[in-house]
């Protein structure tokens, strides 16, 4: 588990750092340094150095040089290994619309993976997940943060913009798989005052209706759990290759978890409280009781 800050001018992605990761680990198995890696492709260290942090998309014939190289012989490796080098460099090649839009570097590449994912699970504590906002939510939101990066009208309604295209992903002829577990201090907290949380909260009624659509509500009641500590979402891929991505923001930074052990552990603690949490019919009847109540 790490924080990803990539140097001015580089591209990191998730996928490229968890390939840079597993040769680094051929490399440090191997006994082999960096200079000596990077002589067997005929390349400079510092080329070494940018394709073990995932700054680089990498070809096949450096793939298969440096796992001989390292005394790699299982040929399911290597082939594993070029099928994820193959998948960056499909992503990094895609013009998404989110391109453009006015989100920090980190949240753009979430965009990314979101656009590009199979199923979403997330756990929230205090907000509506981004998905299942409406505008009004979103903007009263963006405005409460006016202390940070959106401070300028403009950029706000671009926010709103980019989070209510991102939602096209629930609809269509393959729409996103989204479940969503979310603290009853998400659906009381009046983000925007009374009408805008009823029109909210009579948003996420409709939404629970989609058959793409799991969405639980833990309630007060329920005390400790193992999600207290802070919000996350687990991001999955169609491919084979690609392990799920766990993606949570902090105060100061974005941290990624990007290998299989970690988010399992991300996905065993999201079970846990889903367990803990009210089935989706009651959960529908408590947002129908909060909205009414507001």
């Amino acid at each position: 588990m790490r924080s990803t800050q990539p140097r001015q001018g580089q591209v990191s992605t998730v996928l490229a750092r968890r390939l840079g990761g597993e040769l680094l680990r051929l490399r440090d198995a191997s006994g082999k340094t960096q200079q000596q890696a990077a002589e067997s492709i005929n390349a400079t260290g510092t080329k070494i150095v940018k394709m073990e942090r995932g700054w680089v998309p990498m070809r096949d014939p450096d793939i298969r040089v440096l796992c001989e190289f390292y005394g790699v012989e299982d040929s399911k490796v290597v082939g594993r290994l070029m099928e994820l080098a193959k998948l960056d460099r499909e992503r990094r090649k895609a013009k998404g619309w989110w391109q453009h839009s006015p989100h920090p570097g980190t949240l753009s590449e979430y965009i990314a993976l979101e656009d590009a994912a199979s199923r979403v699970r997330t756990w929230q504590l205090s907000l509506i997940p981004g998905l299942f906002q409406t505008p009004e939510y979103a903007r009263s939101l963006a405005v409460s943060e006016g202390v940070g990066p959106w401070e300028d009208p403009d950029e706000i309604e671009r926010l709103v913009e980019i989070r209510m295209r991102r939602q096209e992903r629930l609809r269509g002829t393959h729409p996103l798989q989204v479940y969503a577990v979310v603290w009853e201090a998400a659906l009381r907290q009046l983000i925007g005052g009374p009408e805008t949380m009823r029109g909210q909260l009579q948003h996420l009624l409709e939404l629970a209706k989609l058959p793409n659509v799991r969405l639980q509500v833990l309630p007060f009641r329920a005390g400790g759990h193992p999600c207290i500590t802070g919000p996350f979402t687990i991001i999955s891929f169609a491919e084979t290759e690609a392990v799920d991505v766990v993606h949570a923001d902090t105060i100061a930074s974005t941290v990624w978890v990007e290998n299989e052990a970690d988010s399992a552990a991300y996905a065993d603690f999201f079970d846990r409280t889903a367990r803990l949490s009210l089935a989706q019919r009651d959960s529908a009847q408590l947002i129908d009781t909060i909205r009414q109540e507001i």
